[in-house]
């Protein structure tokens, strides 16, 4: 069994399709570690705001057969796949990490390289994985997140939202 954690974004119908994440990531998991849900931006496109989390779990699935039932889940929830990379969307769900490895699998690399770039990622990571190490780097999800806040001077608010 491998520690993953994965990133949870919705700008459309947000709790019900958050909800309905967590739902299925804890029918195929089963216990699950949950960060705060943050309210942000729309990011690269005009859109209504997003509710980002991140879900962390143990699992005996190989990354590419991962990346696949992660985009089942985005599916059963509506998800529509275009031409535009940067929309607006039902469900996002990524991998971010999968335990310890630095790998190419199933065309996505670990760990995914959103942690350092958003902090709608980082920040709820940083907030369950503080004292985790980021596989490549080897600072704190902690550390990562003190230096991106003061680069960026960005604060992140979270939502009251009752998870299940």
């Amino acid at each position: 069994m491998v520690w993953v954690w994965v990133s949870v974004g919705s700008n459309i119908e947000r709790e019900k399709h958050v909800r309905a994440a967590l739902r299925a990531l804890r029918d195929r998991f089963g216990e699950l570690t949950v960060s705060p849900v943050y309210e942000t931006p729309a990011e690269g496109f005009e859109g209504d705001p997003f509710y980002n989390l991140v879900v962390g779990f143990d699992t005996d699935v190989p990354p590419a057969r991962l990346h696949a039932l992660l985009r089942q889940i985005e599916d059963a929830n509506g998800r529509q796949r275009g031409a535009e990379k940067f929309s607006s969307r039902t469900l996002d769900i990524d991998a971010l990490t999968y335990g310890d490895q630095v790998a190419d699998a199933g065309g996505k690399h670990l760990p995914r390289d959103e942690i350092t770039r958003y902090a709608f990622v980082l920040k709820p990571l940083a907030d369950v994985a503080g004292s985790e190490c980021h596989p490549e780097l080897r600072r704190s999800y902690a550390e990562l997140w003190e230096a991106y806040r003061a680069a960026h001077r960005v604060e992140l608010n979270d939502v009251v939202l009752e998870m299940e």
